[in-house]
């Protein structure tokens, strides 16, 4: 096979290795627009994890690599004047120069035609090749030559930094924070040989500009950050390296490969330093494209199988180093947390590190924060997930949500038997509060025929049979009912008779904020006038008056999910002209309206809830910033915590699905408005529960799939975190017959 490869690094370097070794028959070339010794950067970052994919892969270069390696377990977070040190990370760094040398060296070895200072600028030259392979970096020439093709993005990141090195021999992974009279500075650092390490500074840019750094050279920028590290630099240089102010740009593509060009490494993906991924992936792409030409009789089947082996992998790299550059992007937002929870919200930041693994690498760092948290509650050292939380007067056992799950099975509004034993077995299984599904609070409030209610008379005896049943036989759980009104989306089937398909028969009317149908093939509702708003607002002071008296501990009123109050909320769903339109201020006055009004007839000890879509995931609508601005609008009308989900407000969202994907939402509320929070959405397991609590990224964390699996998943993550708690009598009896619950 012919190959030519584009870019020398350690992509484009360590793909030829690979080949070269399966086959010493296959023609390579590797073309490198820089000389031999020029290099971009001081050190690379390698986990344990990964250095047994390159160890598997080419037993040689490997060898060769770590022999070059400082290692190290630690990380050290220095914050409010005290140094965390958490252990047992296992990472290695080396130097990114040394690291080329060693692979261009094999390659040349093997027999690779490895050729320096060669620019490439006719991309079809290349015709009688087998494979070009588009190693040329982040800012690659050949991406954009077949852009139409690869259709790239590019994601410019707001933050400046720059890329030094310093003899200062860092033991570990070390990370500072130093604030000036131009605002916070951040270090990531790390030793990568004997007495070099890489020390990257990191800001806003508004410090950027503030401290003047748009208008300095290397030297100034050094001189810069000598001073302001004067401290920890302890009397060691700085070095320059093209150390000039960037910002860090993700890129994606929605395509791998355009014919026989495949795309590795930077030219294909990026991830942010925080995370020190970039040379991995890159080094991992090299293994499945090689693999994949292996596995395959055809190049373009063997680049398909490469790209479908290698995304899942990649996204989900990037979706962790967003998590984690967004919280070096605002980490002003962080600065008033106490030091220990400053530390473990930095290590946990990604949500690829855990409470639990964490646990594992450190269980003495665990312990300390588990103790802080409980302190602060109160209570004895435990898992975070089983402190108390207080709202008003109600307390909760523990921070586990059973979340609002619509079953679609009432008749005429009236919950029966089957939301007795759903909701009665969720609340036996531990959870400290309990929502029921979304509840209507009129029939034409309704999303299907199916939907419960809270509206006739009849209604309150059959919720009352319920709470009775949670306050009498599930301890100390309690339960909550959310109000709501389906707006737009009402008068459909039952999801399984059609899901979003409109009525056959007995259609009821449908009421938003402006006559927009939410798919085509629905009725277009009535833009609300004064007297629906009156009506509608009149129904949920109605509905929360029969809540009490069914005895429920909590209200929460739905103003998400582009139901009536969120169509008001976001202005893909709301064009109206007049007071309740335009400006977020317009927007948000009914639904505040409906709140106020809730909360003069919820009693005062009684706790309120709001449910918010934080953003709509469309181009337009709701944005973070909206929602830290509508949380503290709903809070001063009388709300104790914002239950933050989103999208589901208009059909052409795109979320950014993954584990966790809306608690950055939740966190963002919490920490920049100083108001409580519940997180919900992705949240499967214990692990998730517990570092999401001891970070403050969240108050409570409301699951909904898992209860579905397991309704006991509160008292099984208890007992597998030797933190039992006590079962209903009817069940406790049983250990008389030496009865185990796992």
């Amino acid at each position: 096979m012919k190959i030519v490869s584009i870019g020398g690094g350690p992509s484009g370097l360590y793909f030829a290795i690979l080949m070269k070794r399966r086959n010493p028959e296959h023609d390579i070339r590797v073309l490198e627009r820089n000389g031999r010794d020029d290099t971009f950067g001081f050190g690379v970052v390698f986990s344990d994890a990964t250095l047994g994919n390159l160890r598997e892969a080419d037993p040689e270069s490997f060898a060769s690599i770590t022999e070059s390696f400082a290692h190290w377990d630690d990380i050290d977070v220095f914050a409010g004047g005290e140094v965390f040190t958490s252990t047992g990370h296992g990472f290695a760094g080396c130097s990114r120069k040394r690291l080329l040398e060693i692979l261009a060296d094999r390659a040349i070895e093997l027999g690779v035609d490895v050729q320096f200072e060669t620019e490439v600028t006719d991309f079809e030259a290349f015709g009688d090749a087998d494979l070009v392979v588009a190693a040329d970096g982040v800012n690659s020439a050949i991406r954009e030559h077949y852009a139409d093709v690869f259709r790239p993005t590019v994601d410019w990141r707001p933050n400046r930094f720059i890329w030094l090195g310093t003899t200062y021999p860092f033991d570990a992974f070390t990370f500072y924070f130093q604030e000036n009279e131009h605002g916070l500075f951040r270090v990531h650092a790390y030793r990568y040989e004997e007495e070099r390490s890489t020390f990257i500074v990191e800001c806003t840019e508004e410090t950027w500009k503030k401290a003047g750094l748009d208008k300095t050279t290397e030297e100034e920028n050094a001189a810069y950050v000598a001073d302001l590290f004067e401290a920890q630099l302890d009397g060691h240089p700085l070095l320059l390296n093209r150390s000039i102010w960037r910002s860090f740009p993700t890129v994606s593509n929605e395509k791998w490969s355009a014919g026989n060009v495949v795309l590795v490494g930077d030219a294909a993906h990026t991830a942010h330093f925080s995370i020190g991924s970039g040379t991995k992936l890159a080094m991992e792409d090299a293994i499945a494209l090689a693999d994949a030409l292996d596995d395959e009789a055809d190049i373009p089947t063997a680049l398909a199988a490469y790209e479908a082996d290698r995304r899942s992998d990649v996204e989900s790299t990037q979706r962790a180093a967003q998590v984690s550059l967004e919280w070096f992007e605002n980490t002003e937002r962080y600065m008033d947390l106490e030091p220990v929870q400053f530390a473990f919200s930095l290590l946990t930041r990604s949500m690829r590190v855990t409470h639990e693994n964490l646990r594992v690498r450190d269980p003495e760092f665990v312990d300390d924060v588990d103790a802080w948290f409980a302190k602060g509650a109160g209570v004895s050292p435990r898992p975070p997930m089983f402190t108390p939380y207080r709202l008003r007067d109600l307390e909760l056992p523990n921070r586990v949500v059973v979340s609002p799950m619509c079953m679609y099975s009432a008749e005429n509004g009236e919950v029966n038997d089957w939301h007795l034993v759903h909701l009665g077995s969720r609340a036996l299984g531990g959870a400290g509060l309990v929502i029921t599904e979304m509840t209507d609070i009129s029939s034409d409030g309704r999303i299907t025929p199916g939907c419960a209610g809270m509206y006739a008379p009849s209604h309150v005896g059959a919720w009352r049979r319920i709470t009775d049943f949670v306050h009498r036989f599930a301890g100390e759980t309690k339960i909550g009912m959310q109000l709501a009104h389906a707006g737009r989306k009402g008068s459909t089937k039952l999801p399984w008779e059609g899901t979003d398909e409109a009525l056959d028969t007995g259609q009821w009317p449908l009421v938003a904020a402006s006559p927009i149908a939410y798919l085509p093939r629905l009725p277009v509702p009535k833009a609300m006038d004064r007297a629906d708003m009156d009506r509608v607002t009149a129904d949920f002071v109605r509905s929360t008056e029969m809540a009490l008296e069914a005895g429920f501990d909590l209200v929460e009123i739905h103003c998400a999910h582009g139901y009536l109050l969120s169509s008001f909320l976001s202005p893909l769903t709301n064009v109206r002209e007049d007071e309740y339109g335009g400006s977020l201020e317009n927007r948000a006055r009914f639904p505040l309206e409906v709140v106020r009004a809730v909360r003069e007839v919820w009693p005062d000890d009684k706790p309120l809830s709001v449910r918010i879509s934080a953003t709509d995931w469309a181009p337009g609508g709701m944005t973070g910033d909206d929602a830290v601005t509508i949380a503290r609008a709903l809070v001063e009308a009388g709300a104790d915590i914002i239950d933050v989900s989103t999208g589901q407000t208009v059909p052409y969202a795109k979320p950014s699905y993954g584990r966790l994907y809306q608690t950055p939402f939740a966190e963002r509320i919490r920490l920049e408005a100083g108001i409580p929070t519940m997180t919900v959405g992705g949240i499967s397991s214990y692990a998730d529960v517990n570092s999401i609590l001891a970070a403050g990224r969240a108050d409570l964390c409301v699951i909904a799939r898992a209860h579905l699996f397991d309704p006991y998943w509160t008292h099984h993550a208890a007992a597998e975190q030797g933190h039992p708690l006590p079962w209903p009598n009817q069940y406790a009896a049983m250990n008389r017959y030496n009865f185990r619950f796992k």
